[in-house]
């Protein structure tokens, strides 16, 4: 398979000639099919730069229907078993394009608000601003493991707050706009990039296979040529392919210093709590505590800890007493267990991390 180009021309033809189970990560911005009619004008009839291009037009709902189970269809058979698929759209067709999802199989895992900093105003005054597109993101089959979602880099990157599912992006305007001879809007629905990064950094890892069968100007090829990751784009478009290819050969790669992902917690090798009190991180009758200094534990020489719970002493693993602790079914013990050092409460997990440091088995 052909990587880091452009295939002109229809997307089922050319996804039918790609092989089976090839991509890791699928970026679909089909059309929407606006159902405009007539011109858009301002108060002022000034004519508004809509969507009315042939390829965003449909007889008939049916007919979109059929369209989106057929590029669907095709898309599935390229992914890898943990691949993704992110489908954007507006109320016109994402509600129509995620039920077809469902029927061919695929597993939602999130739909995604895209809410415009700036979106365009509503000029005849009967209804509300559409200030937001959504974004569904499924996985390949019910039940598939193994996909990327990068979440200890994202959260990391959030001020160590879990990422939210409506994200605040304004259009693509200025100097990313791409232009035609005439400085017009070379493409009508160019997407920023800060969206597409913000897709590939949490779904995706450098060097993954990225694949966008409705390319247009090309933001996810350069965005994923950015990222260091290879990517497949399909645009039936001669003129939006051209834009695209100039637009993609301008980018440089970023350094893989700045792009490297610490492992997520689900990869990082096993370290048991025993492991810590051999090594002698840990003492034998030391005490742990919660965050707070609520909860309280002894730690024991074989790598069990002991509380007391309603007046009753137990024994046992970090995760259960820490449920216990807690009056829960479960418990991650790493995070709610802490041990003092130098006057302050650490989470044992830092602990964790040090050793596998040592060990040379990579960080959390």
């Amino acid at each position: 398979m052909a990587l880091d180009v452009i295939h002109v021309g229809d997307c089922i033809a050319a996804l039918e000639a790609m092989p089976p189970a090839s991509v890791d990560i699928v970026f679909a911005d089909p059309p929407y099919n606006l159902q405009l009619q007539g011109e858009l004008k301002r108060p002022d009839e000034s004519r508004v730069d809509a969507v009315d291009d042939a390829w965003d037009q449909f007889e008939s709902f049916a007919a979109y229907d059929a369209f989106t189970r057929s590029w669907l269809a095709a898309v599935r058979r390229v992914m890898k078993p943990n691949a993704t698929l992110w489908v954007i759209g507006s109320y016109h067709n994402i509600f129509r394009v995620g039920a077809a999802m469902q029927d061919q199989g695929f597993w939602i895992l999130n739909d995604v608000i895209w809410r415009k900093a700036n979106p365009m105003p509503n000029f005849r005054g009967r209804r509300f601003t559409n200030a937001h597109e959504t974004l569904i993101w499924a996985a390949r089959d019910p039940g598939a493991k193994g996909y990327v979602f990068n979440y200890e880099a994202l959260k990391g990157g959030n001020e160590d707050v879990q990422v939210r599912s409506d994200w605040l992006i304004p259009l693509c305007t200025g100097n990313e706009r791409l232009k035609d001879a005439d400085g017009r809007k070379a493409h009508p629905t160019q997407k920023p990039e800060a969206l597409l990064a913000r897709i590939l950094l949490s779904a995706s890892r450098p060097g993954d296979v990225v694949l966008d069968p409705f390319l247009g100007s090309g933001t996810s090829a350069a965005v994923a040529k950015r990222l260091r990751r290879r990517f497949v784009g399909i645009e039936r478009d001669p003129f939006y392919a051209a834009a695209a290819t100039r637009r993609i050969a301008a980018i440089e790669p970023l350094p893989e210093a700045a792009l490297a992902a610490p492992p997520s917690a689900r990869e990082a090798p096993r370290v048991a709590f025993a492991a810590l009190v051999e090594r002698g991180l840990v003492t034998p009758g030391a005490e742990l505590t919660d965050a707070k200094g609520r909860a309280r534990a002894v730690v024991r020489a074989d790598g069990t800890i002991a509380i007391v719970a309603n007046n009753t002493p137990a024994v046992g693993s970090i995760h259960r007493m820490g449920a216990l602790a807690q009056g829960s079914e479960a418990c991650n013990g790493w995070t709610f267990w802490h041990v003092e050092q130098e006057g302050r409460r650490h989470p044992i997990d830092q602990l964790r991390a040090r050793l596998r440091a040592e060990l040379g088995l990579g960080g959390e």
